[in-house]
């Protein structure tokens, strides 16, 4: 499982979940796509946290990221 944190982002958790509840369940692709289309404030910084962690998989684990996708979001 990987996993990455978003520790230090200040807005209300009812406006980042509705942003993060479109994009679970989803595939990696699917994702980054919805989330570029999104017009919510939240989008940007959920897209950061996504291509960091694909990032990070790529680099730690050696990962295609075709095989990824969203399991959880916790807000």
């Amino acid at each position: 499982m990987i996993t990455a944190k978003l520790n230090t982002y200040r807005q209300s958790p009812r406006k980042v979940r509705l942003v993060s509840d479109s994009v679970k369940g989803k595939s990696v692709e699917q994702a980054i796509q919805t989330l570029k289309v999104t017009t919510k404030s939240a989008a940007l910084p959920l897209l950061k946290l996504i291509e960091s962690a694909v990032d990070n998989a790529k680099k730690s684990f050696n990962v295609d990221s075709k095989g990824l996708y969203i399991k959880e979001f916790r807000v």
